[in-house]
């Protein structure tokens, strides 16, 4: 049963808070999806019309083959957000593909009290219903996941870290070089190895629509892994779990009393294009999800 909520809600705000920031995404950082997909091919031309950049993207039919044959999309830029044409009036109920995704774990001992508030709005449900989302169309054509059926062509069995589970088989390779760091590192660091031993499953591909929203989450696409412990120690691994006991303090729980991955294992994930739901303010630290442009985007400006 836990595993089953797991799913459900890992994924109901996956955002650090800075993601509604209305930042200015200009067409330069184009590169950092270039550089996160190299087998795509990213085109650009002004729209004079619009005042907007069309940006065309080839996504190959075999996944690496950028030379061979593939499907092929029109999006608006819209500030980093790829969206289709009869999305771009609405651009504003959308966030761009790149926001802050921090290099270092913040501590909520630090908190303010409007940054505490803050936090408690965002994760409302209110918020969830009628806030700006992020949008799915450039994943959709990358996953070829617009619809449950044209995903699940894609979706591979595979054994990670000692358990098996299904994701996309745009991740088999970038998991299969976590996993080989982190199996290397086990044998001469006992922390990795002692994580290792309390792992119980890894949830990845989970077709569902986010709970009081109209957006697939992350696991639909099978690009998201949840890594549950077969103990938590005591310790918190999820804010909405934690929320039920502490409603108005979930937020400040402190890092010492959270469970998480070892350090050195976070930085194998991030180093190999994922993302790690413990950095977001609303917590989630069993989760990771494939997002290189993000990686690229914050680390290697």
């Amino acid at each position: 049963m836990k595993k089953f909520f797991t799913i459900i809600f890992s994924t109901l705000f996956l955002f650090n808070l800075t993601a509604q920031t209305n930042q200015n995404i200009g067409i330069g950082n184009l590169t950092y999806f270039e550089r996160a997909y190299p087998d795509l091919t990213f085109t650009r031309q002004f729209n004079i019309q619009q005042g907007e950049w069309i940006i065309t993207v080839k996504v190959p039919d075999t996944p690496g083959d950028k030379e061979g044959p593939g499907k092929t999309y029109e999006f608006y830029w819209a500030n980093g957000s790829f969206l289709p044409a009869e999305e771009f009036a609405n651009k504003e109920n959308y966030w761009s593909l790149l926001y802050n995704y921090p290099k270092e774990l913040a501590d909520p001992a630090n908190y303010s009290d409007e940054q505490r508030e803050r936090i408690k709005n965002f994760s409302s449900k209110e918020s969830r219903k009628n806030g700006a989302g992020t949008p799915m169309f450039l994943f959709d054509a990358i996953y070829d996941s617009s619809t449950r059926r044209s995903l699940e062509q894609h979706i591979v069995r595979i054994s990670f870290l000692g358990n098996k589970t299904n994701v996309h088989e745009r991740m088999k390779e970038p998991l299969k070089k976590v996993e080989e760091k982190i199996m290397n590192l086990a044998k001469t660091d006992s922390e990795v190895q002692a994580f290792l031993n309390n792992l119980k499953s890894n949830d990845g591909y989970f077709w569902r629509i986010i709970e009081g929203t109209k957006r697939k989450s992350f696991h639909s696409l099978g690009i998201a892994l949840d890594i549950l412990p077969k103990s938590q120690g005591g310790k918190q691994i999820f804010w909405s779990w934690a929320a039920d006991k502490y409603p108005d303090t979930w937020m400040l729980v402190p890092l010492k009393n959270r469970w998480m991955p070892p350090e050195s294992v976070i930085k194998i994930f991030e180093d190999e294009g994922f993302i790690w739901g413990g950095k977001w303010v609303i917590y989630d630290n069993m989760h990771f999800e494939y997002h290189p442009e993000l990686i690229q985007y914050n680390f290697y400006k």
